[in-house]
């Protein structure tokens, strides 16, 4: 198949075409606007609907609804509108409604800049409204994956009747390259007996997260640990770049991991034998792909967009069992390669042939 140039927002827009989404409702904001764009053309043409809400707290819940009658529905934001969402996220989670949702990372803290960040990320993972809740977080690295990721999340989310969120920087969101507009490919999907549709000739049925006792609170609750404890084991997904033989590893995702590999192979050129894992899901974290290595490299070094959120998850999958080092760039800005090899060797002290 042909490829096609385009940004990655308009990659992930497309993908939610070729996946069957009908409906979706957001709000513009910078850098995620081009999928807004995208769709207002296409999806119409493909049988759908796009409805530009008054605000994101307005969108979200209209995917709520949505979601509700088993259409396939997807929001996208940035930072501060992704902020808004999350009273309704916690809601849809609460009623399991399989619903996308995008957050194309704005720096911040409050407005912020347009630049690339990962500064959401403990809001993407840890729930980021109210209550005991996930969603599936799933982090491409390049326009490819931004459309592989968004097929496979409406089909995670009709399976596991749970949000799932792709995040992404700003970078990646405005970045053009080719991209494989591969079709969908067909997955056995539970069957959507529990949709709102009418309730001639069946039982009524209801979707709500409210718990009327406490008795019946506690038995929810406990109902979506063990849900989510299922997530955990079933769908952590990372990749590993010359780790067989690694003494010591980079952990980074989404933009930084595609610096990192450039890292990798540069230190190895020095005789540091250095190795890349990348999650792909921050939640689950990929906690599988660092326990072969606990007590068994003689570092890690975390590169985020942020002032240090994915290295204590990396720390608590490495059992804190080895150091684990930070080399962060902020505000926007994107670190350059010898910069993270020369932080990587002056904070594990690595000993090297020549000085980088």
């Amino acid at each position: 198949m042909d490829k096609k140039l385009i940004k990655g927002n308009e990659a992930i827009a497309e993908a939610a075409i070729k996946a069957g989404c009908k409906l979706f409702f957001g709000y513009p904001i910078t850098p995620s606007t081009e999928i807004v764009e995208y769709l207002s053309k296409h999806l119409p043409k493909a049988g759908g609907t796009l409805l530009q809400g008054e605000d994101e707290v307005a969108s979200i819940n209209m995917c709520y609804g949505a979601a509700c009658t088993g259409a396939r529905v997807m929001t996208a934001s940035s930072s501060p509108g992704y902020s808004l969402k999350q009273e309704g996220l916690s809601y849809i989670a609460a009623a399991e409604l399989p619903v996308v949702v995008v957050n194309i990372n704005r720096t911040g803290p409050g407005l912020g800049g347009l630049g690339p960040t990962q500064s959401d990320y403990f809001q993407c993972t840890k729930g980021g409204g109210h209550g005991d809740y996930r969603l599936i977080v799933l982090a491409p690295s390049k326009a490819q994956e931004m459309y592989d990721y968004t097929l496979e999340a409406f089909d995670l989310a009709d399976k596991y009747r749970n949000p799932v969120l792709i995040l992404a920087d700003g970078f990646l969101g405005q970045m053009m390259e080719p991209v494989e507009l591969k079709e969908r490919q067909a997955v056995e999907l539970p069957a959507k007996d529990w949709v709102i549709d009418g309730c001639a000739g069946r039982p009524k049925r209801k979707l709500a997260s409210f718990s009327l006792t406490n008795e019946i609170g506690e038995v929810n609750n406990l109902y979506w640990e063990a849900k989510y404890k299922n997530i955990q084991g079933l769908e952590q997904r990372w990749e590993e770049f010359q780790t067989e033989d690694a003494e010591y590893l980079i952990a980074a995702y989404g933009t930084c991991a595609r610096i990192a590999k450039t890292v990798v192979l540069n230190a190895r050129k020095q005789g540091i034998k250095l190795g890349l894992i990348r999650p792909i899901t921050l939640w689950p974290f990929p906690e599988k792909a660092f326990a072969p290595y606990r007590g068994k490299v003689k570092g890690v070094l975390t590169v985020e967009l942020n002032t240090g959120q994915m290295i204590e998850d990396v720390k608590l999958a490495l059992e804190c069992s080895v150091p684990v080092k930070l080399h962060r760039r902020l505000g926007g800005m994107l670190p350059h390669e010898d910069e993270i090899l020369g932080d990587l060797i002056k904070q594990l002290e690595i000993p090297v042939v020549r000085e980088v």
